[in-house]
């Protein structure tokens, strides 16, 4: 592993603690691991497998993941980790995975724990986890868990889809909605799914739902059981079974012109910047992924009218509930309906309450109510918005 630390008492405020590039031998693969912060000798962010992704953009994300991480309360530092497959590779996901392992081992038994994050799964996070011989559960301090650390996470697959869920209903709370609203999702990966579900069984509909091949609109509210039973692991849904009645537009930003009342992003980066902010139609704006906005377009989305809910706001349920049990602060030896249910009422009151705060700021005239809230909590807000390159 290369390393690059920024000298003790020196480090500027937009720079990372530790930004490391990983050898993965034979993988065709190039990764990096790059910490924001650590806290009580924790850090903790997701592990992104994109063609694309660059230490500058894994850099901008461990920054969020320390402010997601701080405004929720927890003592755990930031981290992301990425995997960029050579250009033209195949990739044989088990081998990358492993290599990962093996080379963030020394990382993750350190306090640097690595889950989940854009092109990753559960089964991939295992085989990178039984390489590097780690098993979070031994980790002192450590909520006991009465299942094993894989069957815990099958059963809160939706929980960042869940925290964003909870995020979008206050808000219409808060607004005075009394009738089912308009959903229209960008992006229909683990977190759109999720979302789709928890506000359709709240009565409202979703008219539109766009993947990497397109948009896929109906204003008479789509199926999203049946979508969802339609769309592969990452994302894509089936055009060739989907229902008569449904408008399958191609590939573009469709998605930003749908008449909605809520539109939810749940894919790339910066998938509204400042040249997109008049064709947005929702009067909500929720950032379902990991910076969904440029920091100039959410500033712009405010001026017009539109309330924007942040993404270090509201996409932290995974993150929060990793946290709650690496940092003890979930009750030990509960059966898992019940620690389930702990870690899902304790996600939802702490993105409710920040949720209700940042909408209370931005009401009072905050030109960054995320900012003035992590100053609140004493958190450093420099750089609180990093730029990452557009996915166009």
């Amino acid at each position: 592993m290369n390393r690059t630390l920024a000298p003790h008492g020196a480090r500027p405020v937009a720079e990372p603690l530790l930004s490391t590039t990983l050898n993965l031998p034979g993988c065709q693969a190039r990764g990096w691991v790059v910490v924001d912060s650590m806290v009580d000798g924790l850090a903790l962010g997701g592990t992104r497998m994109t063609r694309t992704v660059t230490e500058q953009e894994l850099t901008g994300l461990a920054r969020a993941m320390t402010h997601k991480l701080a405004l929720v309360g927890l003592p755990i530092g930031g981290a992301k980790a990425g995997i960029a497959p050579d250009p033209g590779a195949t990739v044989e996901r088990r081998a990358v995975m492993r290599g990962f392992g093996r080379a963030a081992a020394p990382l993750l038994h350190g306090g640097v724990y690595l889950g989940c994050d854009q092109g990753t799964t559960y089964a991939d996070r295992q085989v990178a986890f039984e390489a590097a011989g780690y098993d979070v559960t031994r980790r002192p301090g450590t909520t006991r868990l009465t299942v094993d650390w894989a069957e815990l996470w099958d059963h809160m697959a939706d929980i960042t889809g869940f925290g964003v869920a909870v995020a979008v209903l206050g808000a219409l709370r808060a607004s005075g909605a009394r009738t089912p609203q308009r959903i229209a999702i960008q992006g229909f990966g683990t977190v759109g799914r999720a979302v789709a579900g928890h506000l359709a069984a709240h009565g409202h509909s979703v008219v539109a739902v766009a993947d990497v091949r397109g948009t896929i609109e109906d204003q008479r509210g789509l199926p999203v059981a049946e979508l969802a039973a339609l769309t592969s692991s990452d994302g894509t849904i089936d055009r060739s079974r989907l229902p008569a009645r449904v408008t399958v537009h191609g590939p573009g930003q469709t998605w930003l012109h749908v008449d909605a009342d809520v539109l939810v992003l749940a894919a790339s980066a910066s998938a509204v910047d400042e040249e997109a902010v008049p064709a947005v139609r929702a009067g909500l704006v929720v950032e379902g992924g990991n910076l969904s906005c440029t920091p100039p377009a959410r500033r712009l989305l405010r001026e017009a009218g539109h309330t924007v809910l942040p993404d270090v706001v509201v996409n932290v349920g995974g993150a929060a509930a990793t946290g709650c049990v690496l940092a003890g602060l979930a009750p030990s030896d509960l059966p898992l309906p019940q620690l389930s249910e702990w870690l899902r009422e304790w996600v939802s009151s702490r993105i409710a309450r920040n949720c209700e705060l940042v909408q209370e700021l931005s009401a009072s005239g905050s030109a960054d109510p995320v900012a003035q809230l992590l100053g609140s909590r004493g958190a450093p807000a420099g750089a609180s918005e990093p730029e990452v390159p557009a996915e166009r």
